[in-house]
């Protein structure tokens, strides 16, 4: 109930939230400066106020605090620290996209800073987690119910590796009205449902108002979009799937409920890689993936809809994976 609770929260102050901040943003001049290199019907999308990932951020938190306080007051900070975490990752997307608004261009912060930002933060996170004895060194592989055990410091590079990859996935997908937050929720609701089966009432209150936020932030970004999400919005939804994914201590699930993200990034390193070795050649139309696919007629919606398709489809099946995990 609880989860619900949360859900309904999250949608109705991000909801309101959106309501004042649009207007905000459009006073403030923040339009989103569009790529030339990317479909040219995109265009017409230049000037759309970005940096609208604000709303369901403070959605999420005030579900959390409220909702969760319980569990917080308890000394259960599991939900707390994935929100941080993914706070982080919104702050460095918020960086990044005050640059290319005061730029008026598509590039924000330079990559080596961002990076290094990045992976401060997926050290420091797993380390708090294994502080708090939230996070063990060892991979749980679903559907086989077993464990493999690794060294502290490899796990540590793994899950560096693991975090910043997926929070740069997220943002990879963010390219298509409504698209990341469509794709996201049966993830969001993947996580809701694992914590409400095995009894984890704080990580279930996150994944319900990250559920009950994307909702009504699809009111003012399904086609065509009055608001983008930006990197702000992106880079912390990345943020709050690897971190709900490695507080479940649960990392390898983000190959199956992070489908769509994974395909996502391998297109555009296959399309970089295959045009260097063939000088000029292409494997897609245009990377990444959803671009490939609006270059061969699909709509934005269709785009949108088969790709959230696949995604609960991946959940689904991720769901059956982990129901062992931990007794029901």
């Amino acid at each position: 109930m609880r989860i619900l609770i949360a859900a309904l929260v999250s949608f109705a102050v991000s909801a309101i939230a959106g309501k004042l901040l649009i207007p905000i943003l459009r006073r403030m001049k923040a339009g989103q400066s569009i790529k030339e290199d990317g479909p040219t019907w995109h265009m017409s999308k230049q000037g759309t106020p970005t940096m609208g990932g604000l709303m369901f951020i403070l959605g999420i938190l005030v579900a959390i605090v409220l909702i969760g306080w319980p569990d917080i007051a308890r000394g259960d900070f599991r939900a707390v620290f994935v929100f941080c975490f993914a706070l982080v990752f919104g702050v460095i997307g918020y960086l990044d996209d005050y640059e290319k608004v005061k730029k008026h261009e598509n590039t924000g912060l330079t990559a080596g800073p961002k990076f290094l930002l990045q992976l401060a933060a997926a050290i420091a996170f797993t380390a708090l987690l294994r502080h708090f004895g939230y996070l063990a060194p060892h991979l749980y592989i679903p559907f086989a119910n077993v464990t493999v055990e690794l060294p502290w410091m490899l796990y540590m590079v793994f899950a560096a590796f693991v975090m910043v990859g997926t929070v740069n996935a997220v943002n990879i997908t963010d390219g298509v009205d409504g698209l990341s937050s469509s794709v996201t929720l049966p993830v969001a609701a993947f996580f809701s449902a694992v914590a409400w089966y095995w009894s984890i009432p704080d990580l279930g209150i996150f994944g319900g108002a990250l559920f009950g936020g994307l909702c009504a932030f699809l009111l003012y970004n399904h086609y065509p979009a009055k608001v983008f999400m930006g990197d702000t919005g992106s880079l912390f939804l990345g943020g709050a799937v690897c971190g709900l994914a490695f507080a479940f201590d649960m990392p390898l699930i983000l190959i199956l409920v992070g489908i769509v993200y994974i395909a996502e990034t391998l297109s555009d390193i296959i399309q970089v890689v295959y045009f260097k070795a063939t000088h000029g050649k292409r494997i897609f139309r245009m990377a990444p993936l959803h671009h490939h696919f609006e270059m061969g007629g699909w709509s934005e919606k269709k785009v949108v809809a088969v790709f959230a398709l696949v995604s609960l489809a991946f959940c689904a099946v991720a769901f059956l994976g982990v129901l062992n995990r931990y007794p029901g």
